[in-house]
């Protein structure tokens, strides 16, 4: 299917994933532009993503960036390294004027109307499209440990589709 094709859909609010959120109330998910490299992997990809905020220390950037210039990372496991070389994504892009913040640190933005995209872009080679973003994506064999580090940094992190990462349990064999 065609980018133009793509963005003839239209995208109705849905119960929200999250188990703080009401749930009788269906929303449109949209994310903003700074964390979108949090979202170019396969759907279900396991990943920790983090980036430097304003109260991100210098040993946390020297911790986590292999250089001063990089102040994103995407980590994925090695098991989702050819699903990354493989996978076509469709980036959406919506209207700001009906979507609200809702979760600042996430760049998540919600709207509860039915969404038409204004534009959809096609991305056949997701870690190209990291690269253009000066991302900086590490693979290793287990998400665990550096999800523990992450969230005990000065970090702005999101740990996403962490149901499908790899067992902690296989992780000390």
């Amino acid at each position: 299917m065609s980018a133009r094709s793509q963005a003839s859909r239209c995208f109705t609010p849905g119960p929200p994933p999250r188990s703080d959120l009401d749930p009788g109330v269906g929303l449109v998910w949209a994310i903003d532009w700074q964390r979108l490299p949090n979202f170019i992997t396969p759907r279900n990809c396991p990943r920790v993503t983090y980036h430097a905020g304003p109260r991100t220390t210098q040993e946390d950037r020297q911790r986590f960036f292999s250089s001063p210039e990089v102040c994103h990372g995407v980590v994925i496991e090695h098991g989702w390294f050819e699903a990354m070389r493989n996978t076509i994504l469709y980036v959406y892009e919506f209207a700001p004027e009906e979507f609200v913040l809702q979760d600042p640190a996430a760049g998540y933005y919600v709207a509860t109307t039915t969404q038409r995209p204004i534009a959809c872009r096609q991305v056949k080679d997701l870690l190209g499209e990291l690269v253009s973003r000066g991302v900086e994506l590490r693979v290793t064999a287990s998400l665990w440990q550096l999800a523990e580090q992450v969230q005990a940094s000065t970090l702005v992190w999101s740990l996403c589709r962490m149901g499908y990462a790899r067992p902690k349990s296989e992780n000390s064999k």
